[in-house]
């Protein structure tokens, strides 16, 4: 039979009259989802690998859910590290609708990195509002159905429950929509760092000097060793009858893929001492580091340099200044602050100095001071570690308990770090890292790995036995 003659199968009145029709099916039995575009923000020139991308526009638009009896793929599995679901949805959505209502908006960016196009494309997302959950489009098949009167009409979307990973390795992906339904489903996903961050401020150390004299001025490293896996004990001879044992500790570097002893500073010069000490370096795993004393016997040095107040809020080791001494010959003695977790630990010495009559001036520069904040944390803005090139995104901000929780980490955070947000500029430093790992609702490896330890004794030779 041949074609109505009516129809000029493909006239464009014709097809806006298909067009309309469409539409009108769409609003009377689809529902309403939200399209979030992905923008990539800048690809790889070689073999276009998506970098950096970012999802922070939404536009709602109504779609038919094509799967009429329930979502579909492989449904819900539990697998050995708790449950993993694989559900599928189709969605049809009117070509014209988003060509017109939502490609416009998309293309008004003025980021000249940011790519623009004209039809939905594979890795966008959709929050779907009766699951409320998040797909993500894995394929856009545009000729459904096959060129109606010469034309297409719809796009359908086959998507995948979108599994958020952050995108780790320097493929960083924002995701801000602005709508807090959205955006809130979010917050405790992915890879989540916990910082405690210290919001009270720092407190100057007060130093005691003494001094003496028969004192080991310094230790001069005569060899530095190698293969120190851990940190050597420095042991120096006692002093005569009357006199004060000198002591030291050794400080370990890394260079060339060798560990090495760097120096040897002095805890306790000493006194009473009328010839040179030996030194004895032992333990840390390693072998070869050797050291002589320098010994003053016809003058006063600084004896040691301890701690008598405060000295917490440091962030790193702040410099110290001692006091010149007059008689000569003199020599000004040299000395090192230790700072662990932000508290000054200890105070040594590189060089006890020649000529003190009196016990010298000791000047430390103040701690790094921040108080109770007054600005917060903004919802997915960059922090980063003041000097470093360590960045993160953050989840949330418990101002009251000091909690930031972070993801999509590039880098790693350290106890003493300054954080700073980049778009709220709000300051604090780590007081310590409490938990660093994968959130995900339906994630259950903690807790299966401790019922497991509960039945196997794996420091047993044979922990599935019974010898």
């Amino acid at each position: 039979m041949a074609l109505n003659p009516f129809f000029l199968q493909g006239s464009p009145g014709e097809q806006r009259l298909v067009q309309d029709l469409i539409n009108e099916q769409l609003k009377i039995y689809g529902v309403d989802v939200i399209y979030i575009p992905r923008k990539f923000v800048k690809k790889q020139t070689i073999i276009k690998e998506i970098q950096s991308s970012k999802f922070d526009d939404n536009f709602a638009i109504e779609a038919y859910v094509n799967n009429y009896d329930g979502y579909t793929g492989q449904g819900d599995i539990l697998t050995k590290f708790g449950m993993s679901l694989k559900d599928e949805l189709s969605l049809i959505i009117s070509k014209e609708r988003f060509e017109d209502f939502i490609s416009p908006f998309i293309n008004l960016e003025d980021d000249p990195e940011i790519e623009i196009f004209n039809r939905p494309r594979e890795g966008d997302i959709i929050y779907f509002p009766l699951g409320r959950r998040i797909f993500e489009v894995k394929f856009v098949e545009h000729e459904v159905n096959f060129y109606q009167l010469g034309k297409l009409y719809v796009y359908e979307l086959k998507c995948e429950l979108f599994e958020y990973e952050d995108e780790m390795g320097g493929s960083w992906t924002n995701i801000n929509t602005t709508v807090q339904e959205i955006d809130s489903s979010l917050e405790d996903v992915g890879y989540i760092t916990s910082l405690k961050l210290l919001t009270v401020s720092g407190e100057s150390v007060g130093v005691a000097t003494t001094t003496a004299g028969g004192y080991v001025r310094k230790i001069v490293l005569t060899n530095d060793g190698y293969n120190y896996t851990s940190t050597p004990t420095v042991a120096i001879s006692t002093a005569p009858v009357g006199g004060i044992n000198a002591s030291a500790v050794a400080i370990t570097t890394y260079m060339g893929g060798v560990h090495s002893v760097k120096e040897i500073l002095l805890i306790e010069a000493g006194s009473g001492y009328t010839s040179p000490p030996t030194v004895t370096i032992s333990g840390g795993g390693g072998t070869g580091a050797a050291a002589t004393c320098v010994l003053v016997t016809d003058g006063v040095g600084v004896k040691n340099i301890g701690i008598s107040t405060g000295g917490f809020g440091y962030l790193k080791s702040p410099n110290i200044l001692i006091g010149f001494p007059y008689d000569a010959p003199s020599i000004r003695a040299v000395g090192k602050v230790i700072v662990n977790n932000g508290l000054v630990s200890q105070i040594l010495l590189s060089d006890a100095g020649i000529g003190y009559t009196a016990n010298p001036i000791v000047i430390i520069d103040p701690p790094t001071s921040f108080g109770i904040s007054t600005s917060s944390y903004e919802y997915n803005e960059i922090i980063s570690v003041s000097g470093g090139e360590t960045y993160a995104r953050v989840k949330s901000w418990d101002i009251q308990d000091g909690i930031l929780k972070v993801g999509q980490v590039e880098g790693k955070f350290a106890v003493g770090d300054i954080i700073v947000g980049q778009a709220s500029s709000t300051s604090h430093y780590i007081e310590s890292i409490q938990s660093a790992k994968f959130e995900d609702k339906y994630e259950d490896n903690d807790q299966i790995e401790q019922e497991a330890d509960q039945i196997l004794d794996f420091s047993e030779s044979n922990p599935f036995g019974n010898y």
